[in-house]
């Protein structure tokens, strides 16, 4: 998907609310080998998932013995048509509870399911569907891209441990930032190719013909967003490059040098150094320090300063780039160059 669309697509999710895309069986698989030790004697809530489509409901059900799973509960927003896209409007929510198998198939049979109604439309931030977060111990759902920030905050709120799908523009929102430089949150081992495909009727597919799949939609730049030990946070960057001026520059406004591409940081810099958000894919905390954000008012805060007076006749091509006083800044080849948002880090082991 060309990022022009793909940010479109976003925006629109974001201003209609059209927030369904569903995830890949497959794509979760992918993703939840690697946290199947976290599952056990767990009650596990997919708490943004019509039960009876949903793969992750369908995923956590058929593994429920092999994950050791405790229970499993799943709710919806107002969906009792078994049409995926059935515009949550019907009267009456519903949610489904699983305690595993009864008849010796090992398999989730409807008569071993628990459908109960809610009274309300089953919202996540409904108090039926908190009351019921209150009895999960991880959560593990794809949340509506518009609500990130208030499902994350809730998630917090009650202490709970997750396995979530969001966008990787999540990680330059003050409250996600925020979460990731205290350790309390990071990013799970991600999409292949980072871009997935959902299952959504919203929004025309741009992907290009060989990445096309009907019925579904290529979006680049989502993530799985988690708070479980997983070994890859645990696992040093492999750094290969020495510094040297030329290569990398500093920024105007701010003492740090600038680095495009994660694989580039050099091994022997110590001070400040300013990367892309992708970065935190590799991220190891017990082999970097993150310092901060250098964009608008999170670069303001730690320390970014404003352009200077002898740059600002380059402002309207500034203003073009959307640039704003906090976002870093550089000088190549006497034109002011502003790169996309930057994660201020250090490296600890120098």
């Amino acid at each position: 998907m060309a990022k022009t669309a793909q940010n479109k697509n976003l925006h629109q999710a974001k201003n209609n609310k059209k927030d369904e895309f569903y995830t890949q069986l497959s794509d979760i698989e992918r993703e939840l080998k690697y946290y199947k030790k976290h599952f056990k004697d767990k009650v596990v809530y997919c708490n943004c998932d019509d039960p009876r489509i949903s793969n992750f409901f369908h995923y956590f059900s058929y593994n429920f013995e092999k994950l050791g799973l405790k229970k499993l509960i799943a709710t919806c927003y107002k969906n009792q048509e078994r049409d995926l896209f059935s515009k949550n409007n019907s009267e009456q929510a519903i949610y489904l509870e699983y305690n595993g198998d009864k008849n010796g198939n090992f398999v989730p049979d409807p008569e071993e399911i628990g459908i109960k109604h809610l009274k309300g439309d089953g919202d996540f931030r409904s108090k039926e569907s908190i009351d019921l977060l209150t009895q999960a111990d991880i959560v593990v759902t794809n949340p509506p891209f518009s609500l990130f920030r208030e499902y994350v905050a809730q998630l917090i709120e009650h202490d709970k441990k997750f396995v979530i799908v969001g966008h990787q523009n999540a990680i330059t929102y003050k409250e996600i930032f925020k979460l990731i430089k205290e350790n309390k949150l990071w990013l799970g081992y991600g999409f292949k190719g980072g871009a997935g495909h959902f299952i959504n009727e919203h929004y025309e597919d741009y992907a290009t013909a060989t990445d096309r799949k009907e019925g579904m939609i290529r979006v680049s730049g989502v993530h799985w967003f988690t708070n479980l030990e997983i070994n890859k946070r645990h696992e040093d960057l492999i750094l290969y490059k020495s510094y040297n001026e030329e290569e990398y520059p500093t920024y105007e406004n701010f003492n740090a040098i600038n680095v495009n591409k994660t694989k580039d940081i050099p091994m022997d810099y110590s001070g400040f150094i300013g990367v892309p958000i992708t970065f935190l894919d590799k991220y190891n905390p017990e082999q970097f320090e993150i310092i901060g954000l250098g964009i608008s008012n999170s670069g303001i805060e730690i320390g970014v300063q404003p352009y200077k007076e002898e740059h600002k006749k380059y402002r309207k091509e500034i203003q073009k780039r959307g640039a704003v006083d906090g976002d870093l800044y550089m000088m190549t080849n006497g034109v002011v160059d502003v790169p996309y948002a930057r994660v201020i880090i250090k490296n600890k082991k120098l």
